[in-house]
């Protein structure tokens, strides 16, 4: 389902299940309670695309009793290491599912300012340092429906690899597709120095960008990590060899 071929080593599948991740997440105060999809959000026009993944992962979420929220983060987290040279980030489970729509207008739009998008993360609890690194998911994007007559267009010229890339592209404007949103948070003043120690620095990116992740997933989440009901299945999810045979590792990428 999210592993591809040698050349394109995550599917769309893959990418979509990323996306769901953050979209489920992100809005409201619950984090990832699974409300995209029993509460209907993947039929909203920013969560364009998410339909078909939303109706996998339910399947998924009923064929093996596990809760939906569980599902998407699950998939979200394995669909990041399934890519090329992707991360293995630590994943948490037995989250609290909801059948409660979380309100709209909060997802981070293509239209906005840096600064009212940057907002919205630190209203979260993000750094600027985070929320930067977490733009890196567009790494691996393509685009449907922000610019329909280029549906499909790729976000930097490595799809399919979780690399840097997309950021100097971003910068030096070669990528096939960039969104609006994307040019004005690498060019904003505060974040320009970020995304430019990025374009250097893997290991670097690779560190801080699993430390979003996992605060991204525990956004809800009484006491976080420390929470009773919080179990750590990392170690759960298949191992999946990076390029040269080696395995990935927590964390950082495979060397």
């Amino acid at each position: 389902m999210f592993a591809g071929t040698f050349a394109l080593p995550c599917t769309d599948d893959a990418l979509a299940a990323i996306r769901a991740g953050f979209h489920d997440c992100f809005p409201g105060d619950g984090g990832c309670d699974g409300s995209l999809i029993p509460g209907n959000e993947y039929e909203r026009t920013k969560n364009n695309s998410l339909a078909d993944i939303s109706q996998q992962l339910a399947a998924l979420a009923a064929k093996y009793e596990a809760g939906t929220a569980d599902m998407i983060f699950f998939a979200a987290s394995h669909s990041i290491m399934t890519c090329l040279l992707g991360l293995v980030a630590q994943t948490f489970i037995r989250r609290t599912d909801s059948t409660t729509a979380a309100p709209e207008g909060v997802l981070p739009g293509h239209t906005q300012t840096a600064e009212a998008i940057l907002i919205k993360f630190t209203t979260k609890g993000f750094l600027a340092l985070h929320f930067v690194a977490l733009l890196g998911t567009h790494s691996t994007a393509k685009q449907f429906f922000v610019d329909p007559s280029h549906a499909g267009a790729r976000f930097d010229a490595t799809p399919g690899q979780w690399d840097v890339t997309y950021y100097g592209q971003v910068v030096t404007d070669t990528a096939e597709f960039q969104l609006n949103s994307d040019k004005r948070i690498i060019q904003d003043a505060n974040m320009a120095p970020l995304s430019d120690l990025f374009t250097v620095d893997k290991v670097g990116w690779a560190i801080v960008f699993t430390t979003a992740w996992r605060k991204m997933q525990l956004l809800g989440v009484e006491g976080g990590p420390s929470n009773p009901n919080s179990i750590d299945c990392t170690s759960a999810r298949p191992v999946v060899p990076a390029a040269g045979g080696s395995v990935k590792r927590n964390g950082m990428p495979a060397p």
